[in-house]
């Protein structure tokens, strides 16, 4: 996903790409160089020596002194982008910041001699040198939009349109910013892709870098070349631990570190949580032309890691206990353990299941609960169906509007009044390509493999509809079944805090040292707004918590 969505770019595309050009290679000043001679080892690499390849841990940061870096295509071996890192430039990825892996091959072009900083060390420089840090994250976001713009990726998927799992993993890297390139089964490119890797051209399949054919494809495994599933030490203990990366989640991460708190936030599908399947939210302070949902978080994921606070993703808390000597223990889905002073609660809310016969065979064929360019690649001059009646549903109406030959947006009530911001209820009345189809529901789905078509039932008469996509943004069920008996919930199931439980922070559950952030905190007012406002705010409660 670019860093701002079609609507807010399409102005002026040279404008941002001579900008995002520059960015990528802004150099450092002398007396940032100097701190990183004192720091680092110099090296000569001869002439077509690799130096990383994608999967490699991000263990140093590289600055070039003389000679050319260039970025190598894994599968071809030749050069991938007609530009070259040289003298004053530095070969990093933004998974330097997180610890992660790289995403794509370097190599010298020529004798190149560099400074290698452990990145450990270098991670302190910034941290002393702010000047530095703000040149050096700035080209690694650049570099980032860059490799999400053109698609130039290790990652490869082949077969999308034919293949669940596949589509599985190009939704887990879309929510994830991963750089990833699609290529349809039978195409000259899958053909190419897939005869370099030895695998079967007439198969679906993701492919990482030249040698890795991964079979039976799971956002878990994704993660973990990646390097974005951190390898946790088992018991290893923490200040505080952040459930949920929407975000209120990244938020109390971004703050959490700033404070000086060792802070871990884990994640089950994706950074950003429900607001990352938001196209565009205009109603956030600061953004007068708008912003997806996305890109504002993927920016607070980037500023907490640059203040240490880490990031788990897929990782999901099965279980939380409390300890006799104090603290708390998370055991995760994958069976390692966390000791920790105090947990953040930003799980946020998911949409409602709907009670639909043979709804759940096509969830992800036909079926989904967000609305971003991974799904509206699939409803290109088609006729598309929303199901819900806030302004997640009004958003997806209008992204999906830009693309399909007609929208339908079903809403259970006769108003929008009541369930939607008025700026955005009066756009969708007055753009042409969308209906809005007042006590209307969806009674049955209708396809073999994939959604073919669907019955919408209104005052009693029934319709059959041909689409290719529902998209299903309807109730808030809050994500707390993990809690247990530990904190006290509302009848709905949502977390309580403050004065309903007697504590003296709004934030603050039954149980000391837990605490409840954004939608799944009983009473929050359900916005991204409030969402981030608590997630910052809780931190200072965490703080005394933990440090009292």
């Amino acid at each position: 996903m670019a860093d701002l969505d079609h609507a807010n770019w399409e102005f002026d595309v040279e404008k941002i790409g001579r900008d995002l050009l520059e960015m990528q290679r802004v150099p450092l000043a002398e007396a940032h160089v100097a701190a990183i001679r004192q720091a680092g080892t110099q090296i000569l690499y001869p002439a077509g020596t690799v130096l990383v390849r994608p999967g490699d841990p991000v263990e140093t940061f590289v600055y070039v002194v003389d000679g050319e870096i260039e970025v190598m295509n894994s599968f071809t071996g030749e050069r991938l982008v007609p530009a070259t890192l040289g003298p004053t430039q530095f070969m990093a990825e933004i998974s330097f910041l997180s610890g992660g892996s790289w995403s794509m091959a370097f190599r010298a072009a020529q004798d190149t001699r560099v400074i290698e900083v452990p990145r450990a060390e270098m991670l302190r420089l910034m941290a002393a040198v702010p000047e530095m840090s703000d040149i050096i994250i700035t080209v690694l976001a650049a570099r980032r939009r860059r490799q999400l713009e053109s698609g130039d990726s290790s990652l490869v998927l082949i077969g999308e349109e034919a293949d669940r799992d596949v589509r599985r993993i190009a939704e887990f890297a879309g929510r994830n910013r991963l750089p990833c390139a699609s290529h349809p089964l039978g195409s000259a490119e899958a053909h190419a892709f897939t005869l370099s890797c030895a695998a079967d051209p007439g198969r679906p399949a993701v492919i990482f870098g030249k040698d890795t054919v991964i079979l039976d494809p799971t956002p878990e495994k994704i993660a973990r070349l990646i390097g974005m599933s951190q390898d946790l030490v088992n018991d290893e203990a923490v200040d505080v631990l952040v459930v949920g990366g929407g975000p209120a989640g990244v938020a109390a991460g971004v703050y959490a570190g700033a404070e000086g708190l060792s802070a871990l936030v884990v994640e089950d599908i994706a950074i950003g949580g429900q607001a990352g399947t938001s196209s565009r939210i205009e109603n956030y302070m600061g953004f007068p032309t708008g912003i997806s949902g996305a890109d504002l978080v993927w920016r607070g994921e980037v500023q907490a890691m640059k203040f240490g606070t880490r990031f788990a993703v897929p990782l999901r808390v099965d279980a939380l206990e409390r300890l006799e000597e104090g603290g708390f223990c998370a055991t995760f889905n994958t069976g390692s353990r966390v000791r920790t002073n105090a947990v953040v609660i930003a799980t946020g809310v998911q949409y409602r299941r709907l009670p639909i016969d043979r709804l759940a065979a096509f969830e992800g064929a036909g079926i989904y609960y967000s609305a971003t360019e991974n799904e509206a690649r699939f409803c290109r001059d088609a006729e598309v169906i929303i199901i819900g009646g806030g302004n997640s549903a009004g958003q997806a109406a209008m992204f999906l509007s830009r693309v399909a030959a007609r929208v339908r947006l079903l809403v259970r009530g006769d108003s929008l009044a009541a369930s939607m911001s008025s700026y955005l209820s009066s756009r969708l009345e007055a753009d042409p390509a969308i209906t809005i189809e007042y006590g209307a529901q969806v009674a049955a789905v209708h396809g073999e493999d994939r959604l073919e078509a669907v019955t919408i039932r209104r005052d009693g008469a029934d319709e059959r509809v041909d689409t290719c996509a529902v998209f299903v943004m309807v109730g808030a069920v809050p994500n707390t079944g993990w809690l247990a008996d530990l904190v006290q919930l509302d009848a709905k199931g949502f977390v309580m805090t403050g004065a309903d439980v007697n504590a003296a922070s709004p934030f603050a559950t039954s149980c000391p040292g837990i605490f409840a952030v954004g939608d799944v905190r009983g009473g929050s007012v359900k916005r991204v707004a409030s969402s981030v406002g608590e997630g910052s705010v809780v931190i200072s409660k965490v703080w005394d918590h933990v440090r009292g």
